[in-house]
């Protein structure tokens, strides 16, 4: 492990919902809520007013509602978020080369590597600039982590939030990873974490206390041989700039059980089809397909079938899908289906198979064409309308829509950088209204008149 805390993890703070209130100026300071709002959907993330409430990610949305009836629930916007992401990304390459994305909201940086850092002084410096940089080019906060390891960094991150900066000084780190609970630990989830209390180990310090031996026999060797390394704080992996791609895979949740085996064969074909075109934007290829399918009763079951070659044709993955389905039996109901490929490659062998004859490569079919055949009710107005969207009006200028039903949506009329807006009701085939792309977080050429804090204490600088 390094002498120097120069390793750093940024952990944006409850980056949808914050990138929505940033966004939305009638919104900051309330309760926000990013996620599903069918009758199967999850929180995706909360704001720190919502949390307050005891929502948080991956409860279901149901509950959401029960706990905080008088948040706003909006529908993400992954679009807006991949884009915010990538300022943030730019500013970390700007650190250093060595930049381990985790999702779009947390990365890990070498500092050293980078030359911009190579002591607790200078590593404060760093992350307190960062703060202050994605403050001023997102207009959004995050929480920065400074240790000699990822492991203690990701730790550090998370005694910052919100809006903090921990660093742990070298030396200290047995100290502090002693009374933290053994579930701070990656790779200690639920079932791990039960299984080490009744044998009497609560904290990490007593994990260490246990001896190696008797975590290999607790837990096996591999597993309780890290973890006795990670409880002396021994965390030696680097940090990464190019995590390999192992799978492509896309999937869907239906808000209501899907019985007819004709649709089911249709969602098939189109989430094999959008799995392809997610394959080839990434300039890759596979030879094994992957099934997924949970039934009605939450049993999920997944069929794979392994190609003599990689391929990116989406009639081969089509079919290859549709067979793997013949195997599975729906007579009870989807409420999940998901198709992926792995084995991943960066090359094809063309015309692999005979079964694909007849149908070029670049044959993708339109979606609409993927459909039942069977007429399809009205469209209702929460999809055309989802709420938190942007729309503009021809009179009213840019806003969002707060609600829809009943042959009616809600907007309200604001910018990031206006004050909160009026809110107007429309038919939902007002021609005057029209959906939008989202407005940048932070006005180009705007003065900054904001900045993190760059001083106090010896480990923590305060929000």
């Amino acid at each position: 492990m390094r002498s120097a805390p120069t390793i750093l993890h940024l952990d944006m703070d409850a980056f949808f919902a914050s990138v929505e209130q940033a966004s939305k100026p009638s919104l900051r300071g309330k309760a926000v809520v990013v996620g599903g709002l069918g009758p199967r959907g999850v929180v995706a993330t909360a704001s720190y007013e919502a949390r307050v409430f005891g929502v948080h990610s991956a409860m279901p949305m149901a509950q959401a509602r029960r706990r905080a009836p008088n948040a706003a629930y909006l529908v993400p916007r992954f679009a807006l978020y991949r884009s915010v992401s990538e300022q943030v990304m730019e500013l970390l390459r700007a650190l250093s080369p060595l930049v381990e994305p985790l999702s779009l909201d947390e990365a890990f940086v070498d500092l050293e590597a980078g030359g911009t850092a190579w002591d607790e002084r200078s590593a404060r410096l760093a992350g307190a600039k960062l703060r202050a940089d994605i403050r001023a080019v997102t207009g959004l906060t995050g929480s920065v982590g400074l240790a000699a390891s990822k492991m203690l960094a990701k730790i550090a991150s998370e005694q910052a939030k919100p809006d903090g900066l921990v660093l742990i000084e070298p030396g200290t780190e047995r100290a502090l990873l002693g009374p933290l609970p053994v579930r701070t630990l990656p790779g200690v989830g639920p079932a791990t974490g039960d299984h080490l209390r009744r044998a009497g180990i609560h904290t990490v310090g007593e994990l260490a206390e246990a001896g190696e031996d008797e975590l290999v026999r607790l837990l096996g060797k591999a597993h309780g041989h890290a973890l006795f390394a990670m409880a002396l704080a021994r965390d030696e992996r680097p940090v990464v700039a190019e995590r390999e791609t192992k799978s492509v895979s896309v999937e869907d949740t239906y808000d209501v059980d899907i019985h007819d085996r004709v649709r089911v064969g249709t969602e098939v074909r189109r989430l094999a089809d959008r799995c392809v075109r997610r394959l080839r934007g990434a300039g890759l290829s596979g030879r094994t397909i992957v099934l997924k399918v949970r039934r009605y009763d939450f049993s999920t079951l997944t069929r794979s079938e392994t190609l003599r070659g990689p391929t990116d044709d989406p009639a081969v993955v089509r079919e290859a899908a549709a067979r793997l389905l013949d195997s599975v039996d729906t007579t009870g109901g989807v409420r999940l289906l998901g198709v992926g490929v792995s084995g991943l490659a960066d090359y094809t062998q063309e015309d692999l198979f005979a079964q694909a004859a007849g149908v070029p490569a670049d044959d993708f079919p339109h979606e609409e064409a993927e459909t039942v055949p069977a007429p399809e009710p009205e469209t209702p107005a929460e999809r055309r309308w989802p709420a938190g969207h942007d729309v503009r009006h021809d009179v009213y200028g840019h806003g969002w829509v707060q609600g829809s039903g009943l042959g009616r949506v809600t907007a309200r009329f604001e910018t990031p950088g206006s004050e909160p807006g009026r809110v107007r009701t429309f038919r939902v085939d007002d021609p005057a209204l029209q959906p939008a792309q989202p407005l940048p977080l932070v006005s180009r050429g705007s003065g900054e008149d904001e900045s993190a804090g760059t001083g106090g204490g010896m480990r923590t600088e305060s929000r």
